[in-house]
C-alpha cells in the first residue's frame, strides 16, 4: 500500500512536465499548420479572403521576427508578402516589400549566400516592374536574376517571364528568340506542364508572326493541360487560340474557343477571369460602339497606369559587384570626392583664365579705342589753340597792310578754315547729353540749301543701353562719311536708316551722288578700323554716277 501511494505522488509530480510537454507540441503543430494555411493561402489562394488574410499574417509574422533579430525569416516573409500585394493588385506596395527585403539582404554579413532569395526578390520585381507597364526596368530585373540564377530550373522561369515582357511590348521576334531559348532548356527535364506552358506561349508568338508551327504548337500545350487538369493553364491555351482564329479572321472557331475559356473560367469561381474571359466576346464582337468601348475602356486604363507610373518612385537600383567592405566603400568615397575636388579646381582655374584672358583683351582693345580717342581730342586741341589761332592772329596782322595781296588773305582764310574744322571733327563728344540729339546736330552740321539729310527710326534705337565705345564710333564714322559726301560726292540727298539688330545696331547710309571706284583711302579706311576694332562690320557699295551706300553693323 504504502508503494502504490509513492508511485501515485511520482506521477503526479510528473504530471505537469507531460502537460507542459504535449502543449509545446501542440502549439509547435498549431503554428506550422498556420504557416502552411497562410503559405497556400498567398500562392494558391481559393476564397476571396484569402490572399487578405496571408498578408496580414505575415506581416505579423515579418514584425515578431524582426523583433527577434531573425532578419532571413523576415526576409522569407517579405517575399510571401510581396507576392500577395502583387496578386492582390497592389503593385507598388509589392515593390516596396520586394526593396525592403533586399535591403535586409545587403545589410547581412553573409547576404551574398542568399542567392535562392536574391533570384526569387529580382524575378518578382520584374514582374511587378511588366504590370505596371515599366517594361525597361522589368527588363533590368530579370537581367539580374539571371545573373545570380543557380539553376536551369529558375533560369527557365525567368526566362519565360523576359520573353513575356518582349511579347507585352509587340516586339514578336525577340519574344520568339527568348521562348526558343526557354524551350530548349525545358526538353528532356520531363516537367509536362513547363513544357506545356513554353509551347502555349511559342505558339502565340508564333501566330502573331504568321509561322506555320503556330497552331500546332497551341495544341499540344492544350493536350498537355487537358490530361493534367491545370485548369488555369486550359484557360490560357483556349484564350490563346481565340486570337490566334481572331487573327485568322475565323470568327466561328475564335468564338468556340471564347466559350470554352469563358466555361473554365466559370470552373475557377475566380473574378479576374471571368472578366478577362468576357473581354474575349468584346473583341469579337462585330458593333462599331461595342469596339469603341473596348477601345476607350483599354486606352483609360493605359492613361491611368502611365499617370501611376510617373508618380511611382523606383527605391532599388541593383548593384552589379558586391558590396564592399565598409572602409573599402570609405576609402573609394574619399577618393572620389578628392577627384571630384580636383576635377573642380581644374575647371575653375581654367574658367578662371579663359576669363582673365577675353577680360585682359577687352581692356586692352578698350583701352587702345580710348587712346585714340583721347589722341584725336589732344591733337584737336593743339590745332585749335596753337595751329588756328596762330593763323587768325597772322590774318589780323596782315588784314591792315596795304601790301599784302588779296590772294595771299585768301589762302591763309582757306587754312584758318581747314585746321578749325579738323578741330571740330576731332573735338570730344559729350555723352550727357542724349545722343539722338548730338546725331541730330551733326547732320544739321552738313546741311543746306543743296543737300538736305533725312533720318529714319534714329528715335527707336535705345540709346542708354549703347556703350559710349560704341557710340563713338558710330558718331566718328558718320562724320567721316558726311564729310566725304560734302567734299567728294556732290549729292543732293542723304538718307540714313537707323535699326535694331539684336544686341547691335544697324545704320544704312545711302546719298545719290556721283559715287566712285571704291578705293579705301585713308577716311574710309579710317570708318572700317573703328568699327571691326569693336567686332561690328561695315561695307561700302557704290558705282560712278549712281550714289554711295554704306551698311554698318556694331
Amino acid at each position: 500500500m504504502k508503494r502504490q501511494n509513492i508511485s501515485f505522488l511520482f506521477f503526479y509530480s510528473l504530471l505537469p512536465f507531460f502537460v507542459a510537454m504535449i502543449s509545446g507540441k501542440c502549439a509547435a503543430q498549431e503554428k506550422s499548420d498556420s504557416l502552411n494555411y497562410y503559405y497556400y493561402a498567398i500562392l494558391n489562394p481559393k476564397e476571396p479572403e484569402h490572399l487578405p488574410d496571408g498578408i496580414s499574417y505575415y506581416f505579423r509574422r515579418r514584425e515578431r521576427n524582426l523583433i527577434n533579430g531573425d532578419t532571413l525569416s523576415a526576409i522569407g516573409d517579405l517575399r510571401m508578402i510581396a507576392i500577395g500585394q502583387f496578386k492582390i493588385g497592389n503593385i507598388y506596395d509589392s515593390e516596396n516589400s520586394i526593396v525592403e527585403a533586399l535591403d535586409l539582404i545587403n545589410k547581412l554579413k553573409d547576404g551574398d549566400t542568399l542567392i535562392e532569395s536574391r533570384v526569387g526578390l529580382h524575378n518578382q520585381l520584374g514582374r511587378v516592374y511588366r504590370s505596371a507597364n515599366n517594361y525597361e526596368e522589368a527588363l533590368k530585373s530579370f537581367e539580374e536574376a539571371l545573373k545570380l540564377a543557380p539553376n536551369t530550373k529558375d533560369s527557365i522561369t525567368i526566362l519565360n517571364n523576359k520573353a513575356n515582357v518582349y511579347k507585352d511590348m509587340l516586339q514578336y521576334q525577340q519574344a520568339l528568340n527568348q521562348y526558343v531559348l526557354v524551350y530548349d532548356k525545358t526538353l528532356g527535364r520531363g516537367d509536362s506542364l513547363q513544357l506545356a506552358m513554353v509551347l502555349d506561349n511559342l505558339g502565340y508568338v508564333q501566330g502573331k508572326l504568321n509561322l506555320p508551327s503556330a497552331q500546332d504548337n497551341l495544341n499540344k500545350a492544350l493536350e498537355v493541360r487537358l490530361k493534367e487538369n491545370e485548369l488555369a493553364g486550359i484557360y490560357r491555351s483556349y484564350k490563346n487560340l481565340t486570337h490566334f482564329f481572331l487573327d485568322k479572321n475565323d470568327k466561328k472557331n475564335a468564338l468556340l474557343y471564347a466559350d470554352k475559356a469563358y466555361a473554365v473560367a466559370k470552373k475557377l469561381n475566380n473574378g479576374g477571369y471571368v472578366q478577362d474571359a468576357l473581354s474575349l466576346f468584346v473583341e469579337l464582337d462585330e458593333d462599331p460602339k461595342v469596339k469603341e468601348y473596348k477601345r476607350l475602356a483599354d486606352s483609360i486604363v493605359e492613361a491611368r497606369q502611365l499617370a501611376e507610373n510617373k508618380n511611382a518612385y523606383i527605391k532599388y537600383n541593383v548593384e552589379e559587384e558586391r558590396k564592399k567592405t565598409e572602409a573599402t566603400r570609405l576609402q573609394q568615397e574619399k577618393e572620389k570626392r578628392l577627384k571630384l575636388l580636383y576635377k573642380a579646381i581644374a575647371a575653375f582655374i581654367l574658367l578662371a583664365l579663359l576669363a582673365s584672358y577675353f577680360i585682359f583683351r577687352y581692356r586692352y582693345k578698350k583701352g587702345r579705342l580710348e587712346q585714340a580717342y583721347n589722341t584725336e581730342t589732344r591733337i584737336s586741341k593743339k590745332v585749335h589753340d596753337e595751329v588756328a589761332n596762330d593763323v587768325y592772329q597772322v590774318m589780323t596782322r596782315l588784314e591792315n597792310n596795304p601790301d599784302v595781296e588779296p590772294e595771299v588773305m585768301d589762302e591763309l582764310e582757306n587754312i584758318y578754315s581747314k585746321t578749325r574744322d579738323i578741330s571740330r571733327e576731332n573735338s570730344p563728344i559729350d555723352f550727357n547729353e542724349d545722343f539722338d540729339v548730338l546725331l541730330n546736330d551733326l547732320f544739321l552740321s552738313f546741311k543746306n540749301q543743296k543737300v538736305n539729310i533725312v533720318t529714319r527710326n534714329i528715335l527707336q534705337i535705345e540709346w542708354g543701353r549703347v556703350s559710349d565705345l560704341k557710340k563713338m564710333a558710330i558718331y566718328r564714322v558718320l562724320q567721316e562719311l558726311l564729310t566725304n559726301m560734302k567734299k567728294h560726292s556732290q549729292a543732293s540727298l542723304v538718307a540714313l536708316t537707323f535699326n535694331k539688330s539684336g544686341a547691335k545696331v544697324s545704320i544704312d547710309y545711302k546719298d545719290n551722288g556721283i559715287g566712285c571706284e571704291l578705293k579705301k583711302k585713308l577716311g574710309l579706311q579710317n570708318a572700317e578700323n573703328r568699327i571691326t576694332s569693336l567686332k561690328g562690320t561695315i561695307t561700302f557699295d557704290s558705282q560712278r554716277n549712281n550714289g554711295f551706300e554704306v551698311h554698318i553693323i556694331v
